[in-house]
C-alpha cells in the first residue's frame, strides 16, 4: 500500500500544476488532463471501470447522476471531458475537493443568491465548449445499495446557465460498485466503496487502497429533452426512475 501512496502522491504532484498551468492559459489540454489523471489514478488504486451505453450525442448535454463515494470524481471523470457543478464546501474537504477542482468543478454556493449569475455564467462557458456537465442530483451521496431521491431544485438551478437555449438533453447516468477483488459484493461489503454519512474520509481512503480491485459499472441511459413542454420535476423524476432501475441491474448482476 505504501507504493501506491507514493505513486498517488506523484502522479498528482505532476498533475496539479500541469493542470493549473493549463487552465491559466486556456489551453485545449485542460479538457484531456483530467481525464488522463483520473484513468492513471484508478489503475493505481486497483478500480476497474465498465460501461454499458454512452454520452448522448446532442449538446447541450446534462448528465444527472447517483452518487456513493469520493471515488465517483474519478470514474466519471475518467470517461471523457465534462465537468462537475457542485455545492461550495466540497472545495474545502480534503482530497475530494482537490479531485473536483481538477475536473474544473463549478463550485455553487446557495448562501450567496448575487453569485447565481455569475456561476451560470461559467456553466454556460463551459457548455460552449461541448463539454457535459454532471451533476450527482442526490444532493448527497448514499450507502451504494439505493439510490435517494433526486432534487429537482439542483436541476433547476443548472437549468438557469441554459437561457439562450431552447432545449437541453438530459441523460441519466448510474454508477454501481459491483465487485470487490472479482467476488459479487453483497449489501454488507459496499460500504468498502460507499462514503456517506458521518464516515471518516482518511480511514476509508486507507480502506480502499488496502482492499483494491474494485469493479464498477456505469450505465449511460437514454437521453431526454428539458425544454418548455418538459418541465424539471418530469424530467427529474424520469432520470431518477431510470437510473435507480439501471443501479438495480447492475447490483444484481444482471446489466447488460
Amino acid at each position: 500500500m505504501g507504493a501506491v501512496l507514493v505513486l498517488v502522491a506523484a502522479v498528482t504532484i505532476v498533475g496539479i500544476p500541469l493542470q493549473w498551468l493549463s487552465l491559466r492559459l486556456r489551453l485545449p489540454a485542460r479538457r484531456r488532463i483530467p481525464v488522463l489523471y483520473h484513468r492513471l489514478l484508478l489503475r493505481l488504486i486497483g478500480v476497474r471501470v465498465s460501461v454499458r451505453g454512452a454520452p448522448a450525442s446532442g449538446r447541450p448535454l446534462l448528465l444527472l447522476a447517483n452518487h456513493a463515494s469520493w471515488l465517483d470524481i474519478s470514474v466519471v471523470g475518467s470517461l471523457t471531458p465534462l465537468f462537475f457543478v457542485a455545492k461550495s464546501e466540497v472545495a474545502g474537504w480534503p482530497v475530494i475537493g482537490l479531485l473536483a477542482r481538477f475536473q474544473r468543478t463549478v463550485f455553487v454556493d446557495r448562501q450567496r443568491r448575487q453569485a447565481t449569475g455569475e456561476v451560470n455564467r461559467e456553466i454556460a462557458s463551459r457548455l460552449h465548449e461541448g463539454d457535459p456537465v454532471v451533476l450527482f442530483a442526490e444532493g448527497t451521496s448514499s450507502d451504494g445499495n439505493r439510490v435517494l431521491p433526486f432534487r429537482t431544485a439542483l436541476v433547476g438551478a443548472v437549468r438557469e446557465a441554459f437561457a439562450a437555449t431552447e432545449e437541453v438533453v438530459v441523460q441519466p447516468l448510474a454508477v454501481a460498485y459491483v465487485r470487490l477483488q472479482g467476488v459479487p459484493m453483497g449489501r454488507r461489503h459496499r460500504p468498502v466503496a460507499a462514503w456517506f454519512g458521518d464516515m471518516s474520509l482518511a480511514p476509508h481512503l486507507l480502506d480502499v487502497l488496502r482492499q483494491g480491485a474494485l469493479d464498477v459499472e456505469v450505465t449511460f441511459g437514454a437521453p431526454l429533452q428539458l425544454d418548455a413542454a418538459h418541465d424539471r420535476k418530469s424530467v427529474t423524476r424520469a432520470c431518477e426512475a431510470a437510473v435507480r432501475h439501471m443501479c438495480a441491474l447492475s447490483l444484481a448482476g444482471r446489466a447488460g
